[in-house]
């Protein structure tokens, strides 16, 4: 029992950081209908831009965690939110009329120009980096020692994850930005008769999923404290994952699915074998998908002729 809610708590800890890359996915693919599968390394930029600021601040004296965490997330975030708005212009507003293939393919390339960009300017070499947060909550200990552990670093990143998707979702369905959202998801030809710039809605929802994905390399960063330019290849592998299994167009399904894949990979690891785990993560997209193809929480596309 105590080495099963350890285990949740690391599940749920993990499930929020790939939901919060996983709402990226699912708001991108709401609107063109298209995946982003350059949003891995927008995730991965994030954690270098992170990384970087805090050896910045430190170098300034800046030693108050909560204000050189908060600038570390500003930062973050606005640089990486450059990056995903360069990823629209570049990779998919050109193509944004061509056969459904050409962005695909486009953001494949960007991907993997990505890549090999942070390669160059950071080396290949694993970057670590010194804990920020240490300590944490005792919550139960066993007889033989064992000790049920809350982290300060855990609290700080499901209390941001729950802040972050409220914070969305209210945007999304009281704000003109997303009123403008669901209208281009809706129609864009007819959004655009009654007034609403598609582009520009397009490139913002580009930038929220890409400061989404900041606040997140961050949260890995300061959590893992090692990163490298090829850790956005799995993690948004796995982002989209919990994009697909919780209903992609869906931000409570991407916070789903995330929340179910990091349980399943923690709950694998702890009670067979770790080397297995994805194994089992892309089985029960698998069976979920089989049963109910739109996703847990997604819904079937009506097709109006």
């Amino acid at each position: 029992m105590y080495y099963f809610l350890q285990q949740l708590i690391n599940g749920v800890t993990l499930g929020a950081i790939y939901g919060l890359i996983a709402i990226g996915y699912t708001m991108v693919y709401g609107i063109i209908g298209m995946i982003n599968f350059a949003h891995g390394e927008i995730y991965m930029i994030g954690a270098f831009c992170g990384l970087i600021s805090f050896i910045v601040l430190g170098l300034g004296g800046v030693t108050w965690v909560p204000l050189a965490l908060l600038i570390v997330l500003v930062v973050s975030m606005v640089f990486t939110a450059a990056y995903g708005w360069t990823v629209e212009r570049i990779a998919y507003r050109p193509l944004r009329g061509s056969f459904r293939l050409a962005p695909l393919i486009s953001a494949i390339g960007m991907s993997i120009f990505l890549q090999n960009y942070v390669q160059l300017l950071q080396g290949a070499r694993v970057k670590p980096m010194q804990p920020v947060i240490q300590g944490g909550l005792n919550l139960m200990e066993r007889a033989d020692g064992f000790i049920v552990s809350l982290s300060y670093m855990q609290i700080l990143i499901i209390v941001l994850t729950v802040t972050l998707m409220a914070a969305f979702s209210l945007v999304i369905a009281r704000t003109p930005l997303g009123r403008a959202q669901r209208a281009c998801e809706q129609d864009q030809k007819m959004a655009a008769l009654l007034g609403v710039h598609v582009d520009r809605t397009i490139s913002l929802t580009f930038v929220m999923g890409a400061s989404l994905a900041a606040v997140a390399g961050v949260m890995v960063t300061m959590y893992y404290g090692v990163i490298d330019f090829y850790i956005g290849f799995f993690a948004g592998l796995k982002a989209f994952t919990a994009a697909v299994l919780g209903g992609i167009g869906s931000l409570p399904g991407a916070m789903l699915g995330g929340l179910l894949i990091g349980l399943i990979e923690a709950f694998w690891s702890a009670y067979f074998s770790i080397e297995y785990k994805d194994v089992a993560a892309f089985s029960i997209l698998v069976l979920v998908l089989i049963f109910r193809p739109t996703g847990l929480l997604g819904k079937p596309e009506v097709e109006k002729v």
